[in-house]
């Protein structure tokens, strides 16, 4: 394997050489638990997935780690609104985007450390920078604590920014700051207005850590000083990375060796966010495609490509996939599956997983041609072909993870029943010699997109047939 990826920080596409041979660690920002996942969220997720699983197919010993914030201004703004404890929201929303996960096939990370479990490593880190003199306590007795960006020479190095040109930074009431892009490590208890719950005690009061020294202080204790990949999307490269890197750096720690971002999914043109109120839901979508279909939907774009979402895309997608799905339905793989070169090109030049797929296709297509020509050995070793790519993408239909069904919840057993109930009908209609009524459900069958096959064994179906 010789992985090239695009290196935010250096913005040049570097090949991949770990710090320990053998091994690589990855720190992938997780979400703020404030509220249900949507697509937007969970293309990172995937993303990410997809790069854990072409290092693990590559023979390296991968530890991922993807945090989640489970303390913020957000989360406390919105369990007051619902009149709620906000460790109930976080707990509640968390429990959601696992399942939000699990329905695409993205693997548990190897730890998944939550911000308020680490508080005694934010303080410690928090109080490295202030005896380096990089950070300092507000004087107005807020009981904030921030970091001096004047004080760390290579602030704005990874999105090539200097301070002048900067924004305030409004995580924190700027009364305090020597500069108002000075941002927060820890912010002091608002006795008035936040419960005392959201609170833990420190040198410098009572108080929360700020969202970005959380990351910091659990990517050093899961992964050490140094480690390979820190990624994300692309929105947090600032303030949120750029954040972390000074002051991890500043700290003496050399952090991240490669920074990797993917773009947004976007609707009309703007991010889906929470706050646009444009968001799919992950549940709802799901009632149009199965998990492995929106899975494919989203592999099959570049992860640094923005992709403008729609219905109609997302249905081509899964039309395309259950193409794929009726070549392995058909046909038997034969032997131990190896990816193709061409796959493996692919993968290796920054994930280029659209070139990928097209390779997929390709297989899928000669699969095809020589089970018409009767070479079923050779179409068998295409199908093991054809499933190995696709388990390196986390979308081999046999995985168990997507269940009976390729990924689809209860409705796909309904349409199991409704299938079963029809063919059964089409078998006592030809055993009867009605041929007009077995063939007009097969018919109706077809009209609705289900492929009948019949074999010696018996019919068989799929959705969408081949090509």
């Amino acid at each position: 394997m010789t992985l090239r990826l695009y290196d935010t920080a250096t913005r040049e596409v570097r090949d991949f050489v770990p710090l320990e041979e053998g091994r690589a660690g990855i720190y992938v920002c997780g979400l703020t638990v404030q509220s249900e996942p949507h697509v937007g969220h969970v293309r990172s997720a995937v993303n990410f997935d997809v790069l854990r699983r072409w290092l693990t197919a590559g023979g390296y010993d991968v530890t991922f780690i993807r945090n989640v914030t489970d303390i913020d201004d957000k989360i406390l703004v919105k369990s007051a609104e619902q009149g709620r404890p906000w460790f109930n929201l976080a707990y509640v929303m968390h429990r959601e985007l696992d399942k939000a996960l699990a329905s695409i096939n993205v693997q548990p990370p190897t730890y998944e450390p939550a911000a308020t479990g680490h508080i005694p490593e934010i303080i410690e880190l928090i109080g490295e920078l202030v005896e380096r003199d990089h950070a300092y306590a507000a004087e107005d007795g807020s009981g904030d604590v921030y970091f001096d960006v004047h004080s760390w020479p290579s602030y704005g190095s990874l999105t090539r920014q200097g301070v002048a040109d900067m924004e305030p930074a409004e995580d924190a009431d700027p009364r305090g700051k020597r500069d108002p892009r000075d941002f927060a490590l820890w912010k002091g208890w608002k006795k008035e207005s936040e419960p005392e719950t959201a609170s833990w005690p420190s040198p410098w009061g009572p108080g929360r850590p700020g969202w970005h020294i959380e990351c910091s202080a659990m990517a050093g204790k899961y992964l050490g000083a140094a480690f390979d990949i820190h990624g994300g999307g692309v929105d947090l490269r600032f303030p949120h990375h750029e954040n972390e890197m000074a002051q991890s750096q500043a700290a003496g720690r050399p952090f991240a060796a490669y920074w990797l971002h993917n773009a947004w999914i976007t609707t009309a043109g703007e991010k889906m966010s929470k706050s646009l109120g444009n968001s799919l839901l992950i549940p709802s979508v799901l009632e149009r495609v199965r998990g492995i279909e929106l899975r494919f939907y989203i592999v099959a774009a570049h992860y640094r490509s923005h992709v403008e979402f729609s219905f109609e895309a997302l249905d081509e997608a899964a039309a395309g996939f259950r193409r794929i799905e009726g070549f392995l339905e058909r046909v038997p793989a034969v032997g131990e599956g190896v990816v193709p070169e061409a796959f493996a090109a692919a993968m290796d030049d920054d994930l280029g997983t659209p070139a990928a797929v097209a390779v997929i296709y390709d297989s899928v297509r000669e699969g095809n041609r020589l089970a018409a020509e009767g070479s079923t050995q050779e179409a068998g070793r295409h199908a093991a072909e054809v499933r190995a790519m696709l388990d390196v993408l986390g979308l081999d239909p046999a995985d168990p993870a997507w269940g009976p069904s390729g990924g689809s919840d209860a409705l796909a057993g309904v349409v199991d029943q409704l299938v079963a109930g029809l063919l059964e009908e089409r078998a006592e209609a030809r055993a009867a010699k009605d041929f007009a009524r077995a063939d007009a459900i097969r018919d109706r069958l077809s009209d609705a997109g289900v492929v009948i096959e019949d074999t010696p064994s018996g019919p068989k179906w799929s959705v969408g047939g081949a090509s």
